[in-house]
């Protein structure tokens, strides 16, 4: 396209950027997370419980597999932000892959050899850990600069229907494989992160920008969206602490989404015990875990839509208010399908609100902090995430009636709403491309 200026100059104007549909490294990334994700369904959470059960049946190490995993991977996510941004993030995610393919490929190698043991069960379940943790911060890092800024929330919505994909197939996949053969899961693993290794190859990220001189990492203010700002990049976990902290808009999301995590891993598992108690048949209350997921999918897939129609405060503020009348009715209707429906309803609006929240947090932070800021984030939603069944336990322990303990968590969720709606920051939450209202 070319413009006319009065003075008959002829410019060429910027071109457009290409759809996502179009955008080869934006998709390649994509691809390459969405065999990640696929295979740890695949061998963590399906493929080791069976492994243990099918050669010890022992629900101490079961527990002890689990805790671990989960354990590390906090454990690992603060330095692994500073990793994400001070390395290549491309090499990062490249090493990651190859290594967590290689630790399944021993693994399926062993139980094809007859070789099993725990211990070795156990170095994997670390590594993995480790490995996951590390390549999670270089990939949300890596999105802004394979996207324009404008679409960033499109990207960010798709990149929210990877988890309910994988969550949708990856169960029943591994279920499947492990019949035909108990190594199945970790060999088929193993080659979907040989997959993503090879779809890393052909990425090509662009060169990262120098930090600009300036006082945002000494002070920690947030920079307008899409003036870049600055950091000091060989700062550690730290500058990118200072730096949430001094941001509130980014420090007040960062607690909501902490909230919105812990309730609702408590509310999941209240419904769980309620529906046991209650004698619902398995296949019913798996089920109801599909509605759950079969909503946040939905809610993904709309995403985008959802943000072009609706500002991002309503999002924001919509999810806890939707959450809290869905809750509230769980306490009144029978377990079983009814339940399993408000959960989805409850889950429809989580990914429309995570993508307004991601995208205006990727966008304001500098680049040289996304991956400190996305490893923060995760170390608090993981936290929140592994309270969340200890405080469900503790209110079906001590609340005595589950559906008082459901009560209580639809109150949870409507204190959640009313101190976004008293937030400033939240209350009047803006765009990735407006300024906060005074």
């Amino acid at each position: 396209m070319t413009i006319t200026r009065p003075d008959d100059e002829h410019v060429e104007a910027p071109a457009a950027p290409p759809p996502l549909g179009r955008n080869r490294n934006y998709n390649i990334l994509w691809s390459s997370q969405l065999f990640s994700e696929l295979g740890f369904e695949l061998a963590m959470m399906i493929g080791i419980p069976l492994l243990i059960i099918a050669h010890s049946g022992s629900p101490l190490q079961m527990g002890l597999a689990s805790s671990v995993l989960a354990a590390v991977k906090m454990l690992a996510a603060l330095p692994a932000g500073v990793v994400a941004d001070r390395w290549n993030r491309r090499r990062v995610m490249l090493v990651c892959e190859g290594l967590r393919a290689l630790c399944m490929g021993s693994l399926a190698l062993a139980l094809a050899l007859g070789h099993y043991s725990f211990w070795h069960v156990m170095v994997v379940i670390v590594l993995e850990g480790v490995l996951g943790s590390v390549f999670e911060p270089a990939e949300h890092a890596a999105v802004p600069q394979v996207v324009p800024e404008a679409q960033l929330p499109a990207a960010l919505a798709r990149n929210a229907a990877r988890p309910f994909v994988a969550t949708l197939v990856g169960p029943a996949a591994a279920g499947f494989l492990f019949t035909v053969h108990p190594l199945s899961p970790f060999l088929t693993t193993a080659v979907m992160l040989a997959l993503s290794f090879g779809a890393l190859i052909m990425l090509r990220l662009p060169p990262r920008r120098a930090p600009a001189p300036g006082p945002a990492s000494e002070a920690g203010a947030g920079p307008r969206p899409g003036t870049g700002g600055s950091a000091e990049n060989s700062g550690g976990i730290m500058v990118g602490v200072r730096w949430i902290l001094g941001n509130p808009v980014i420090r007040d999301t960062m607690v909501w989404m902490m909230a919105v995590n812990l309730v609702f891993n408590a509310l999941l598992v209240i419904i769980l015990v309620l529906s046991g108690e209650d004698d619902v048949d398995p296949g019913e209350m798996g089920m109801m875990m599909a509605f759950l997921g079969a909503g946040g999918l939905l809610g993904a897939l709309c995403a985008s839509k959802l943000y072009e129609a609706l500002r991002p405060r309503v999002l924001v503020l919509g999810f806890a208010v939707v959450a809290t009348g869905a809750t509230a009715l769980m306490a009144v209707v029978p377990t079983g399908l009814a339940l399993g429906a408000l959960l989805g309803v409850a889950g429809f609006l989580a990914p429309p609100a995570n993508t307004a929240v991601m995208a205006y947090q990727l966008t304001v932070a500098p680049d040289e902090l996304r991956g400190r800021l996305s490893s923060v984030a995760a170390f608090c939603s993981g936290g929140a995430g592994a309270l969340g069944p200890l405080a469900g336990g503790l209110l079906m322990t001590w609340g005595g009636e589950g559906r008082t303990a459901v009560l209580v968590c639809a109150g949870a969720f409507a204190a959640v709403a009313a101190v976004s709606m008293l937030s400033p920051s939240l209350r009047r939450f803006p765009s990735v491309l407006e300024p906060l209202d005074d």
